[in-house]
């Protein structure tokens, strides 16, 4: 039996930690996010194939951006609870949301050492 509660209140700290560390971890890359998206924020993003009428391209070059964003113990507890029930994935959409983010600003940064302007036909 005192195996058990002792089992139960190391998972707890760890879904614990795991949810101060997360949400911290998290906060402080949304906060970095907004940052690096205003130092671009002169480069013009569009999902168009083809420049406008009268647009010419210099110097066309390829951009990519990419990005892997792991989850947390607290995240992936939450999103296997949730999982059961049904329902929105809040932790994993705001997870999404941040590896999206962050690969759009990598392509901004891409695109701003190459001095570019405009990035266009971006896909997600």
């Amino acid at each position: 039996m005192l195996d058990l509660i002792i089992g139960l209140i190391v998972f707890g700290a760890l879904i614990g930690l795991g949810f101060f560390i997360g949400s911290a971890n998290e906060r402080r890359h949304f906060a970095q996010l907004a940052v690096d998206e205003a130092k671009y924020k002169h480069i013009v993003l569009s999902d168009q194939k083809h420049l406008p009428a009268g647009w010419n391209a210099a110097q066309p070059v390829l951009v990519t951006g990419s990005v892997v964003v792991a989850t947390d113990y607290f995240k992936t507890f939450a999103a296997s609870l949730r999982n059961l029930f049904g329902g929105r994935i809040v932790g994993l959409e705001r997870l999404v949301e941040r590896g999206r983010r962050e690969a759009i600003v990598r392509m901004l940064e891409q695109a701003y050492q190459h001095r570019a302007n405009v990035v266009w036909c971006v896909r997600i």
